[in-house]
């Protein structure tokens, strides 16, 4: 095994720092009103299953991969990627180009929240009066014009127009904040996370127990809870549970390689990596049960006073739900002041956390790329990206803003990046390697069955996506990048042009030297063994990838080929396992696995992917999974109940058998047990 550098590397201050902080970075604003609504509009309870696959067989085993990466190698993620293979910098540039282009926008949501939170404190001190506040139909739309007009000057179309000075000023606290965050390292960012990650937990379970304990709240539960099993036939529903997923772990854009580079040297990686899924879990899941039963409060307010205003009418999505729906629902109650100004400043504390992650993470990564101080380095950036991020808080910024973050969200963004990360590190570099690094340092264990969840299982569910996403968009009425009339779709064709120019900025910038260059002299030593079972390998994976770009086609023109299908399947499968028994005899200290066997992997593995994809559409286009609940359903289903009791056990037994393993683990310690640096 290739040995780990040998220089100092600044560390955390404890263990608790460490999670606290990656906790910080993967709870954030998109916690507390995405996720919410994504599961309100996509099927309720029935979007717990994608969301569940999605965090525990997909996210976790991959923050785990992160982990041991960042950890092992004790770089950001583009040096990283450069460790395995120089030929892989560009993946972890990809990821933090995009990352980058998040700083542009997520302090500007930030910045809302700032300004929010002022409107609150005045609110307090005004005798409780809040700008937006109203009764009735009448107040749901002085909440909306409040935020859309007042506070931004928001304007249809794409136009930028003129800037909102507010809101500048905002964006420029927010990013004044993010630098007196990080500005001297993770020792500071370690002391400042107990306050910003601990604080809105205490807030958020204050927010939910009041929402519980409203009149009216059951009936804010049955939108949230109620599942409609049908919204599972659909390629959005997978692919925002995904999405959410990974933008909410900070998976594929470097944060989480980033900050493990810096964890001790002895510091635990797979409970680690179990907590912080499990408790973004839980805020998410909590965050949903304390906005909608206050909404549901509201709906019982307003009607007892005459003016009744139903969930359905305020749940609208994204910034409306956090500066709309929520703001106008806690202006129904009591102390209404009081409690906006908690919610907003548990948004806050969230999101400055997420915010500073990711700007550490890219900041990392140019650091250890060029060897510049981050004195000098941090300054600059964050001058670029509030420069960019005025595009944002302009009349017309609000419609970019939307725009840009699906891309960047979703599987055209980080859904791909991992994706990419997966196949590179399961086929052209040792995940044994990073198996048993983790185990060396961990608190239980990971088995052989992890790597082939890192090299087939997640790339084939995030192939499948990806894929079906893709036919989903550019097959769609009314078209992608054109609509019906020729006319170019302009927010569509920006997202596209960020896609593709993240792969080739990043390619470009793997070509500059590095200030850091790892020992590659081990693997230029080993020889290539399994050349004839890689030939045949590979080419089964091509002809197999070529017959399923054919059953696209037919797709398209509407004709079925079940049996070329089932052919399709038999190749790729045998492709696999090939490579895969390849990798597994000659993957050793002194010998690999021919280039072909790899490359067979990687193309075998993406083809099942699509053939998963090409099943699902198939699926979706012939048959729809029935509706099985009421949305406007006023009491929560039997089905709901048992969802919410699976939900609150899983989350009790995760965190129940973690800290267990922890304080299991702690006792051999004291015992002078212990684990074996299997380097």
């Amino acid at each position: 095994m290739a040995n780990l550098l040998e220089e100092q590397r600044e560390t955390w201050n404890t263990r608790s720092g460490f999670i606290l902080a990656a906790i910080g970075s993967a709870v954030g604003l998109g916690n507390l009103w995405k996720f919410p609504y994504m599961l309100y509009d996509n099927g309720g309870a029935a979007f717990l299953i994608p969301y569940i696959i999605a965090m525990f067989l997909v996210g976790i085993p991959m923050l785990i991969l992160e982990f041991s990466m960042g950890h092992f190698t004790q770089r950001a993620a583009p040096d990283a990627f450069a460790h395995a293979h120089k030929r892989l910098e560009f993946v972890g540039w990809w990821g933090t180009i995009l990352g980058f282009v998040i700083v542009t926008f997520y302090p500007v949501i930030l910045a809302y929240c700032f300004s929010f939170l002022l409107y609150s404190v005045e609110g307090i001190f005004n005798g409780g009066q809040l700008p937006w506040a109203g009764k009735g139909l009448e107040g749901v739309q002085q909440a909306k014009d409040f935020f859309y007009k007042d506070y931004l000057g928001h304007s249809e179309g794409y136009s930028l127009g003129s800037l909102r000075l507010e809101v500048v000023l905002m964006l420029t606290i927010t990013w004044a904040a993010m630098y007196l965050c990080i500005f001297k390292g993770v020792k500071l960012v370690d002391k400042i996370v107990r306050f910003t990650v601990l604080l809105p937990w205490l807030m958020l379970v204050v927010l939910a127990v009041n929402g519980l304990m409203l009149p009216g709240s059951i009936k804010g539960l049955a939108y949230y809870l109620n599942p409609d099993w049908s919204q599972l036939a659909k390629a959005t529903t997978w692919q925002y549970a995904f999405g959410q997923a990974f933008f909410s772990l900070s998976l594929a854009f470097g944060v989480m390689i980033t900050y493990a580079s810096f964890l001790h040297r002895k510091g635990d990686i797979n409970n680690n990596a179990a907590v912080i899924g499990l408790a973004d879990f839980a805020t998410s899941f909590l965050a949903g049960l304390a906005i909608f039963a206050t909404l549901g409060a509201m709906s019982y307010a307003t009607a007892a006073a005459g003016n009744p205003v139903s969930v359905q009418e305020v749940a609208s999505g994204g910034p409306g739900l956090a500066f709309v729906a929520f703001p106008y629902a806690l202006a129904q109650l009591p102390g209404s002041a009081w409690w906006s100004f908690i919610f907003f400043f548990t948004l806050v504390t969230l999101g400055i956390d997420s915010a500073f992650s990711i700007t550490e993470s890219v900041l990392a990564g140019i650091v250890d790329k060029t060897g510049w101080r981050r004195s000098i380095v941090l300054p600059i950036m964050s001058f670029v990206g509030l420069s960019i991020g005025l595009v944002y808080v302009t009349r017309g910024g609000l419609n970019w803003l939307g725009n840009v973050a699906s891309f960047i969200d979703g599987t055209w963004g980080i859904g791909f990046v991992g994706l990419l990360e997966c196949v590179v590190l399961g086929w052209f570099w040792r995940v044994d390697w990073l198996r048993k690094h983790a185990n060396s340092r961990s608190e239980w264990k990971l088995g052989i069955w992890w790597d082939y969840l890192i090299r087939i299982f997640i790339p084939v569910i995030l192939g499948s996506l990806v894929v079906w996403s893709f036919y989903d968009d550019l097959t769609r009425q009314g078209g992608f990048l054109k609509n019906a009339s020729g006319n170019w779709i302009l927010p569509n064709c920006v997202g596209i042009s960020i896609m593709f120019f993240a792969p080739v900025a990043a390619i470009l910038l793997s070509f500059v030297k590095s200030f850091y260059q790892p020992d590659r002299s081990a693997q230029n030593t080993q020889l290539a063994k399994g050349q004839n079972g890689g030939v045949v390998a590979f080419v089964l994976s091509v002809v197999s990838a070529v017959m399923l770009l054919i059953l696209f086609r037919l797709a398209v023109l509407g004709r079925e080929m079940k049996i070329l299908l089932w052919i399709l399947l038999v190749l790729a499968a045998v492709s696999v396992v090939l490579s895969s028994y390849l990798l597994q005899r000659y993957n050793t200290a002194t010998t690999r696995a021919s280039w072909f066997a790899r490359w067979a992997g990687m193309i075998g593995t993406l083809d099942l992917g699509g053939f998963l994809a090409l099943c699902l559409i198939y699926f979706t286009k012939q048959k729809q999974l029935p509706k099985t609940a009421a949305s406007g359903a006023d009491e929560l289903t039997a089905t709901a109940y048992v969802i919410l009791t699976v939900i609150i056990l899983l989350i009790v037994s995760g965190f129940g058998w973690c800290f267990y393993r922890a304080l299991s683990s702690a006792k051999r310690r004291d015992e002078g047990m212990q684990y074996p640096d299997e380097e």
